[in-house]
């Protein structure tokens, strides 16, 4: 799954969007919301958000590496590492 905002793409593994303990962790780590849950606990990417990004990497360091890439949109589409 990926969502594109003007300046930043979030991009999550597909079979990562549906594991439910990865999504609260997200959820809960992303101080500007990018991340929110579903009902059925699946992962859901709040495109109005997406260029609140601070380029924090909690996102990142609350998952497993390689399953979500922040995409710098405005930098030749640089991956946030």
């Amino acid at each position: 799954m990926r969502k594109d905002g003007l300046f930043i793409a979030v991009e999550v593994q597909d079979a990562a969007a549906t594991d439910t303990e990865l999504a609260r962790r997200l959820t809960e780590a992303c101080p500007v919301d990018i991340y929110a849950q579903q009902d059925d606990g699946s992962l859901e990417l709040v495109e109005k958000n997406l260029d609140e990004c601070v380029l924090c990497r909690l996102c990142l360091d609350a998952s497993p590496d390689g399953v979500v890439k922040v995409i710098k949109l405005y930098d030749d589409d640089a991956v946030l590492a």
